[in-house]
């Protein structure tokens, strides 16, 4: 996709951008919160009109590994995919990045470091309440980590998170894992609710499993599991920090979500991403050598381990597929945020990126 978005955001944060990068051989250290002080991050929100490529559309052609398939034929298969691997997810992200997942991930939590917000209102505790939105966030794993973070180590228990996914197999692995792994508070503090990233105007809370007791408890309130759950909207201006962690390439409409991330994120709220990339940094030599790993290798295992092949195809091919660092932050720029720096931060040669954005406060 190509866009007019690098001049104008120069144009818009010159104060922010930085002469140098300076970056350790594996990752870059970074434990700040995402923060932005320049006058630059008050600038007026996008525009109201919405571009058409950004309209999701079911019979829009769009890609499935290296398939062209419409956006809801996409949203179906993606589905099947998730729905196979659900009970085996983290073995599938150890093959994929030879285990640096958890590395990246633990990464990426500290360096949002939730729980504890510095550049609020003059003389408020920095430990205010958060809001936190994960979304394709099935299993728990960042979500795990962001409580963690916001409650033990930050000691803010007025930090919830709402973990969204279109996948209700994923949503309930990871219920299932966050009754095992959570204090109470932490789990007091958790919600999980079915929802399509592309229109969160549109969410239910996650229906019970056919053995589970008679309720479900949210952040809020326990909710009768006699009758279907209610769908309700995610409100604009309503969430602190939306997260996505190796899900946003699988979307059948990157602008779209994009541009929800937006319209639920507060004025100074962020947007971050953590997603595999384009792993050239150290040359052609090491990016051949991880292209050869990811498409002969990692189909085989994940046939030999188990059992399905075709879903770890298309996961090697859906990396191959998207966008690079810099395309994909001008896609989240072109959604109306604003960003520091270059806009992202390479992980491992590149293998993986962290992709932040802030919603512009108002003037």
């Amino acid at each position: 996709m190509t866009m007019a978005a690098r001049p104008a955001l120069r144009r818009a944060i010159p104060s922010l951008r930085s002469s140098t990068t300076h970056q350790s051989p594996q990752i870059q250290h970074s434990l700040r919160s995402f923060s932005c002080s320049s006058p630059a991050c008050r600038a007026s929100p996008a525009g109201s009109t919405t571009p058409d490529y950004a309209t999701p559309d079911p019979s829009r052609p769009t890609h499935f590994g290296f398939e062209t398939v419409t956006e809801a034929e996409k949203r179906e298969r993606v589905a099947g995919v998730f729905r196979s691997v659900a009970e085996s997810y983290d073995k599938m992200n150890d093959l994929m990045s030879f285990g640096w997942h958890r590395v990246w991930k633990d990464h990426f939590v500290a360096g949002l470091n939730p729980g504890f917000s510095p550049l609020g209102t003059p003389g408020s505790d920095p430990r205010s309440p958060q809001h936190i939105l994960d979304i394709a966030g099935g299993t728990g794993d960042i979500a795990f980590r962001m409580l963690h973070t916001a409650h033990v180590v930050n000691g803010n228990p007025d930090v919830t998170v709402t973990i969204s996914d279109i996948n209700p197999a994923m949503l309930s692995v990871g219920r299932q894992r966050a009754q095992q792994q959570l204090t109470a508070s932490q789990l007091a503090a958790t919600s999980f609710v079915e929802a399509n990233a592309e229109d969160l105007t549109q969410t239910k809370p996650l229906a019970p499993d056919s053995h589970s007791h008679s309720t479900i408890t949210t952040t809020a309130t326990t909710i009768p599991t006699t009758n279907p759950p209610i769908s309700s909207s995610i409100p604009d201006n309503s969430v602190d920090l939306y997260t996505v962690a190796f899900g946003i390439r699988n979307f059948s409409n990157i602008p779209a979500a994009l541009r929800e991330a937006y319209r639920v994120l507060k004025p100074g709220g962020v947007f971050a991403c953590l997603e595999f990339s384009k792993a050239d940094r150290y040359g052609p030599v090491f990016n051949t050598i991880y292209k050869q790993w990811s498409f002969g290798a990692i189909p085989l295992i994940g046939q030999l381990v188990a059992g399905d092949r075709d879903s770890y195809q298309y996961l090697v091919e859906s990396i191959e597929r998207f966008p690079s660092q810099g395309e994909f932050r001008d896609m989240i720029v072109d959604a109306g945020f604003v960003v520091g720096g270059t806009g992202y931060e390479n992980l491992t040669g590149g293998v993986a990126a962290i992709h932040k954005g802030m919603k512009p406060r108002a003037q």
